[in-house]
């Protein structure tokens, strides 16, 4: 199996692999993080949104809002995207509609895809076992930070193909990058992202548990996948 990465829904139209393949969308700063964490707390769906006016109208549908612009939770909706406030949950059964500034929209750039994964540090174990056992060439697919170059994005996408080994074929030097930052990062993605611009810009906000939490591994040994515009698992 082929493995690229885009390091930014901007680059995704310019991916070479646009043929019966796989894209894995990653937000790990928080927004797939947070994705799994729900599911992990007994979320029954999610729908990703790329706009706050479509949450009305999923709301009126019965859907939970979970809605975050620039960091912070959107006033009158009952979520933000805190992994952390989601594991702290009893989730089972909640529908949520969900849109942030960057992961859903990553998602939904995403959806083109023969298959659409969820991925993060906190599913990473799971969603390479699912990789592996499809062996279909994948996509992984950063969400960055409005359509630029993310650090911690690109190590989730490194990490993977690591975890992969022999059955992935790093395809492109994008993938070869993430491959090798993620070495670099010597298996302490967080202590490697201490200068992250995203990981600044989550302290100025007082985020640091879900930052530490969003760089753990294996939390959420969850997969969920984009089924008729629905995450589910």
């Amino acid at each position: 199996m082929k493995i690229e990465v885009s390091f930014s829904p901007a680059l995704y139209p310019c991916r070479t692999l646009t043929r019966h393949h796989t894209t894995v969308a990653i937000d790990v700063l928080r927004a797939t993080t947070a994705v799994c964490a729900a599911f992990q707390a007994g979320c029954r769906e999610v729908v990703p949104l790329d706009s706050l006016e479509a949450l009305a109208a999923c709301r009126s549908q019965g859907y939970s809002a979970a809605a975050e612009r620039g960091g912070h939770k959107v006033e009158g909706a009952e979520y933000g995207n805190s992994p952390t406030e989601y594991m702290s949950l009893d989730m089972k059964g909640v529908r949520l509609a969900y849109s942030t500034t960057n992961g859903t929209v990553c998602i939904l750039h995403a959806a083109d895809a023969d298959l659409t994964l969820v991925g993060a540090f906190a599913n990473l174990d799971a969603l390479c076992d699912r990789l592996r056992a499809d062996q279909q060439d994948t996509v992984l697919l950063c969400s960055g930070w409005q359509n630029d170059f993310c650090l911690e994005d690109t190590l989730v996408a490194g990490a993977i193909i690591e975890r992969l080994g022999d059955c992935a074929q790093p395809h492109g030097d994008a993938a070869h990058v993430a491959l090798t930052l993620w070495r670099a990062a010597g298996n302490n993605p967080l202590e490697y992202c201490a200068e992250a611009t995203h990981v600044h810009r989550l302290q100025g906000f007082g985020a640091q548990a879900d930052i530490q939490f969003a760089f753990q591994l294996n939390t959420c040994p969850v997969v969920p996948m984009l089924k008729n515009g629905t995450l589910v698992l």
